[in-house]
């Protein structure tokens, strides 16, 4: 009896010790997944949450870590500068990535912020993979995360639009991919790769951008019950090339490739090639944790065409939902519930149409600042002689040519002020300010920080404008971003999976607080230029 007993308590012991070997969680992830969500303002995490399904959003809502109070915490609040300040911890300041474009002086031309003319096109033809992370000037997390395993963790890169994957990628990343419009192929870079993988071409034989568009784009619910949104004909929305009117339903012919970035399903065709990558190149199935990047175009092409009160923007949300618990069933099955680290944030927010704000009685106005600078020229002719004195304008900065006014031994600061005076005089301008003496500007803060951290002295102009609340450069139909306002500026951040309890905090956090927060989970250094800080939150 007593060796019944023995044992009987043996065989308990092992149960329990093999329960709590279950129940342990893994000492690592097998795969990081950084999800960023182009456009994506903080709000529609709850916006549409009455019709969202329960694994998608929501699940992210009940099972993630919430910052609520996240902000980009830099002006300009565009694309490249986004995911570029997600993966580095860093600012435009730091990391040299000031804007989608910016003014070279030394080349005295555009350069855009991952061209590269001494790589070439892989899986298409034409310069649309001429690309490369090498304007960059730090590492990102991604980075880190190589150097720390010595290269034995893979990391890859994955959206439509080629910065949004390159970028966050980093300089050492296995691969990556971003989308081609004309061939309807993602295609890579020679940076990375001679040839595309088999499963890539596989992927793309498919033609998947074909078969997709040719379904339509219709509302997935009856278009009565999206309540959530304007009128399905506005006219501050922006239509199709081959339609008459911005209403559903939404027709293509399928030879329109490219218009699948402005289309739901862009989001379905990113997810799906996400996969392919994480079985092509075996992610999370190492010894040591892997990285996928990847980022989600279209809602971003959709909302600078119809604007973030439209029906299409709401639809667009409803069925990224649905992809995106899709999405998180297929990460558990292959990788396990809890054994796979997940966050999402978005680049950037958006404001609302001019005619949207227009029409419901809100500040905005429009600014052209084509004529802007013509009339800032013509009085720099005028008053110093100098025909083109402002040679560009990038990222709300004015470019003086500073070799010009050299020659003539004009000071500088002469010309600055003159601008300054000519920007102030400007309906819908708030301020400007001189970008050599921003450590003194009387400005508020986070605005004056933010410019700060948005000013690269090598890259960047001479003047800041600073527009009014609401305004807009260009035409009152669609929508876009690029300002230092919380509608351009406050993002989404939650944290689901390996490692992360259910949780929340209202304290402020940055944009740039995401990669030190990554690297602390996982053990690794800082990128080079980091400056946020780790959200302490998530570890108590």
């Amino acid at each position: 009896m007593k060796q019944i007993q023995q044992l009987y308590a043996a065989g308990i012991l092992v149960l329990l010790a093999v329960t709590a070997a279950a129940q342990a969680p893994a000492s690592k992830p097998r795969i990081v997944v950084g999800m960023m969500v182009d456009q994506m303002r903080w709000d529609y995490l709850y916006r549409y949450a009455a019709r969202y399904g329960n694994g998608g959003f929501k699940r992210l809502l009940r099972e993630g870590f919430k910052c609520e109070q996240t902000y980009i915490n830099y002006a300009p609040t565009v694309t490249a500068c986004g995911h570029t300040s997600v993966y580095t911890g860093s600012s435009p300041a730091v990391h040299g990535i000031v804007d989608n474009d910016w003014c070279s002086r030394a080349l005295q031309r555009s350069v855009y912020c991952t061209e590269d003319s001494t790589e070439t096109t892989v899986g298409a033809e034409g310069k649309a993979g001429n690309m490369s992370p090498r304007n960059l000037l730090v590492s990102t997390v991604t980075d880190e995360l190589r150097l720390a395993t010595n290269f034995k963790s893979k990391v890859v890169g994955v959206a439509l639009k080629d910065r949004a994957s390159i970028l966050p990628a980093g300089h050492t990343a296995n691969a990556a991919f971003w989308y081609d419009g004309r061939s309807g192929n993602f295609i890579s870079s020679s940076y990375y790769m001679k040839a595309l993988p088999e499963w890539a071409q596989r992927f793309n034989e498919q033609q998947l951008p074909v078969k997709y568009l040719a379904k339509g784009w219709e509302t997935l619910y009856p278009i009565t019950t999206y309540t959530q949104s304007d009128a399905d004909n506005k006219d501050y929305e922006k239509s199709f090339g081959h339609e008459t009117a911005p209403v559903f339903p939404h027709t293509f012919t399928g030879r329109e490739k490219n218009s699948i970035r402005t289309t739901p399903y862009g989001n379905t065709l990113t997810f799906a090639f996400a996969k392919a990558a994480i079985e092509g190149y075996g992610l999370g199935a190492g010894t040591e944790t892997d990285f996928l990047a990847v980022s989600f175009s279209s809602p971003d092409a959709v909302g600078h065409q119809f604007g973030p009160n439209s029906i299409e923007e709401e639809d667009l949300y409803l069925r990224l939902d649905k992809d995106l618990e899709a999405f998180f069933t297929y990460l558990d099955k292959r990788f396990g519930k809890g054994n796979y680290l997940y966050f999402i944030t978005a680049d950037h927010g958006v404001s609302q149409s001019p005619g949207f704000l227009e029409e419901h009685r809100l500040p905005t106005g429009l600014l052209d600042a084509d004529i802007v600078l013509k009339d800032i020229n013509t009085a720099i002719a005028e008053q110093f002689g100098v025909a083109k004195g402002v040679v560009a304008l990038s990222a709300y900065q004015l470019y003086l040519d500073r070799s010009a006014f050299a020659a003539r031994n004009i000071p500088l600061q002469q010309v600055i002020a003159l601008v300054i005076e000519k920007l102030k005089a400007t309906p819908g301008i708030a301020d400007a300010v001189s970008l050599h003496d921003l450590g003194t500007a009387a400005l508020h803060e986070p605005l004056r920080t933010m410019l700060i951290n948005g000013y690269n002295k090598q890259r960047g102009g001479d003047v800041i404008l600073l527009m009014q609340a609401g305004w807009k450069d260009g035409g009152r139909s669609g929508a876009t971003h690029g300002l230092w306002y919380p509608y351009d500026a406050h993002i989404p951040l939650v944290w689901m999976g390996w490692g992360i309890k259910p949780g929340s905090t209202y304290r402020t956090t940055g944009m740039t607080d995401i990669a030190p927060t990554v690297a602390a989970l996982l053990n690794i250094q800082v990128p080079s230029g980091n400056i946020g800080e780790v959200i302490w939150e998530m570890f108590r």
